[in-house]
């Protein structure tokens, strides 16, 4: 008999859901929100009953019962940093996202949401390789500054997923394999997956490595602190700058890669610099990566939204194909990610303890 699944996944704008019947997919509605309606909430969490509304209504519209569903599987929101693989949603889990002590994401809310709906429903709630997943070697924890550790913050949903599919591909388990996975979206994140774990990435939410369509990626230190301490900015105006404001929407006042794609078409060539540039630190990370797997790598794969753009990939392998094989596998992926973990779970792999 096949297992119903209902995956969810918040971002900043949208609210997106899905039901599978085992990884079959039955329905896939992506509620998009104005700045009109989520200007009302002051904060992320002041959207929780409003976001939970929307997905019941989109329920109740798709004639999808909840005493239908098998399990919920939920994108992971912030809390303590853990290793990958499937967790079932726990009280522990939600106070840590409630506090913000790892800091606030919609995918937070999202969680909460589908533990909220799975203790209504009697439904099991589970996430995996969440944005926290940290299996970082001890080197990649120094960052120069002992006040400040670095973190592994990441596409992990997206990166794990590509690196089976690939390691498919290759007729090798992910597990044998020594990969270099960049996922290129509205943050860039670029990891060296060594036999299974990610070892070390770039902080994709609002730490270092490239720029990204809104994120600034690694600045130059003196020059920033001098700018938080000029007077001219709050300290959640230059949190903005680094993530939302950064990257292209600094150079070019847009996070589309598509309208920039336009722009170069329309004889732009400052949207072409910027746009070569992003490709040209993208390059330098992977080139960093292969150091970190000291040069043992059996593939570059190249992922995400914006692995559909030739202009940008073409770049890209210029610069790094030597290193190893590329691998193209574009799209986001993250829902059908959910949905596969969700069907290991029920076909009987052990949950990790959060």
């Amino acid at each position: 008999m096949k297992k119903r699944i209902l995956a969810i996944n918040l971002g900043s704008t949208s609210t997106k859901i899905a039901v599978y019947e085992n990884l079959d997919e039955k329905l896939k509605k992506s509620i998009n929100h104005s700045n009109e309606e989520l200007s009302r909430f002051s904060n992320f969490w002041e959207q929780k009953e409003f976001r939970k509304n929307k997905i019941i209504e989109e329920m109740v519209k798709s004639e999808v019962n909840f005493s239908t569903l098998d399990v919920i599987a939920s994108r992971g929101g912030l809390f303590k940093p853990i290793p990958g693989g499937i967790y079932q949603v726990n009280e522990d889990m939600i106070d840590d996202m409630k506090s913000e002590k790892y800091g606030i994401h919609p995918a937070s809310i999202g969680c909460v949401i589908a533990y909220e709906l799975g203790k209504e429903h009697n439904i099991p709630v589970i996430t995996a390789d969440t944005p926290v997943t940290d299996e970082f070697c001890s080197f990649a924890r120094y960052s120069g500054m002992k006040e400040i550790p670095r973190a592994s913050a990441f596409h992990a949903l997206n990166q794990k997923r590509t690196a089976r599919v690939v390691a498919e591909r290759l007729n090798r388990k992910y597990e044998d394999l020594n990969l270099i996975v960049v996922h290129l979206g509205g943050g860039i994140s670029v990891a060296a997956h060594e036999k299974g774990l990610v070892i070390d990435v770039n902080n994709a939410l609002d730490g270092d490595g490239p720029f990204s369509p809104e994120r600034a990626g690694t600045v130059p230190v003196g020059d920033l602190i001098k700018l938080c301490f000029s007077g001219r900015y709050s300290e959640k105006e230059m949190l903005k700058k680094i993530q939302g404001d950064g990257g292209l929407m600094s150079y070019l006042g847009t996070n589309s890669g598509l309208e920039v794609e336009e722009r170069i078409r329309s004889g732009d060539q400052y949207a072409l610099e910027v746009f070569e540039a992003m490709a040209y630190q993208v390059s330098k990370e992977i080139a960093s990566m292969a150091a970190v797997l000291k040069g043992n790598v059996d593939a570059i794969i190249l992922t995400g939204s914006l692995a559909y753009s030739n202009r940008l990939i073409n770049w890209i392998k210029e610069r790094v194909g030597f290193i190893a094989e590329i691998h193209l596998n574009p799209g986001e992926n993250e829902m059908l990610s959910l949905a596969e973990n969700a069907l290991r779970f029920l076909e009987g792999e052990k949950p990790k303890k959060y």
